[in-house]
């Protein structure tokens, strides 16, 4: 079965509010066995638009990864995100050969 991801790029507005997301989206994501590749870091955008900050988080399968965004857990700190943020979240199947 195939892995999901989380591509995730963030502008951040509100330092002060991000960090209550930052500190609340560890339960989820260790729940649904999401893990960090990438997260944030120095980045060159070759073509098209950018933000600030580029996430990319791995979890056992596409299913999972759309249970993790859809769940309580997540749902509870979202607000932190959306109302600190401008931010761009897709959730794609990895490729599986």
């Amino acid at each position: 079965m195939a892995k999901g991801y989380w591509i995730g790029r963030v502008t951040v507005n509100d330092p002060e509010m991000y960090k209550a997301y930052v500190a609340g989206n560890g339960r989820a994501f260790e729940k649904y066995g999401g893990r960090f590749l990438v997260r944030g870091g120095p980045f060159v955008c070759m073509e098209g638009d950018s933000r600030d900050r580029n996430v990319v988080i791995e979890f056992p399968t596409y299913d999972a990864a759309i249970a993790c965004y859809n769940s309580p857990e997540y749902q509870e700190v979202l607000k932190y995100r959306a109302d600190a943020s401008e931010s761009d979240l897709v959730i794609i199947e990895g490729y599986d050969g």
